[in-house]
């Protein structure tokens, strides 16, 4: 029985890195699911690497940076004769090469850069994209579980997921003018990605967070990625402009006695 009625539909996926990627992951399960995937790297080196993890599944080049390159994409997939009745966006991107400092002391050229690739390019492709969705797509953004918790080691990248799930509302009315297209994201809690383990501290906090979570294990990549797949889904079309929050209870077991306990040990 195809529940989820995702059999024969076309989506479109941003993000395929690695196994690890929660793209990946989305991606291979519709494909399970009888969808065909369309995948969009950033260049021809990814591709190249992504090639070898898609099988026969359309696998496209765009630079999200690039306005000419979304415009090429937007031709390519046009190309393809199919409509698109969902569009994941799972792409993110900050520069810590210059290590983390203090918010105060984020740079300018690195907070655009990043705002650009993790926040506006969703902006960017769906406005490109527009005539080629189907008008009750599903559109799926990557989020994080909070974006007000202020953990030094993600810096500057919580406010720019504050203000891509900000645009989610902003999206979903706009669109609704022509369509019923609705805009979601999945906000998990900390994953073990090749993406993550780039960032300075990131380790220790997810094994912090194994500590606070009531089952005792971090959220599984898959476990996002079953979310997105569902949000993809017509059984979703009852929600519209949400963050879904995937963190296995994280949020509630901050104060966890056994947590307090070990902080308050003299040392």
């Amino acid at each position: 029985m195809d529940f989820l009625q995702l059999s024969g539909k076309n989506v479109v996926v941003f993000g395929v890195a690695n196994r690890k990627s929660v793209a990946y992951h989305i991606a291979a399960s519709l494909s399970e699911l009888g969808a065909r995937v369309i995948c969009v790297v950033q260049n021809e080196s990814r591709r190249q690497q992504v090639a070898k993890l898609v099988g026969d599944a359309p696998l496209l080049v765009c630079d999200v940076e690039s306005e000419d390159q979304i415009r090429q994409l937007h031709d390519d997939l046009a190309a393809l004769g199919v409509p698109l009745h969902g569009l994941v966006h799972s792409l993110a991107f900050a520069d810590y090469a210059d290590g983390m400092k203090p918010f105060h002391e984020t740079g300018k050229r690195q907070f655009l850069q990043a705002m650009d690739i993790s926040c506006y390019s969703l902006i960017a492709l769906s406005n490109a994209l527009k005539d080629l969705l189907d008008p009750d797509a599903s559109v799926v953004t990557i989020s994080i579980s909070t974006t007000r918790m202020a953990s030094e080691n993600y810096g500057y990248m919580a406010p720019i997921k504050a203000a891509l799930d900000s645009s989610l509302a902003f999206l979903t009315k706009s669109f609704s003018s022509f369509s019923r297209i609705r805009f979601n994201a999945v906000a998990p809690g900390l994953l073990k990605t090749s993406a993550s383990a780039g960032i300075p501290g990131y380790v220790d906090s997810y094994l912090y967070a194994e500590q606070i979570i009531p089952r005792g294990q971090a959220v599984q990549t898959q476990e996002a990625a079953d979310v997105a797949v569902f949000l993809l889904s017509p059984r979703s079309s009852g929600i519209a402009a949400q963050s879904i929050i995937v963190d296995a209870g994280m949020s509630i077991n901050y104060f966890d006695k056994r947590i307090v306990e070990r902080a308050m040990r003299p040392g």
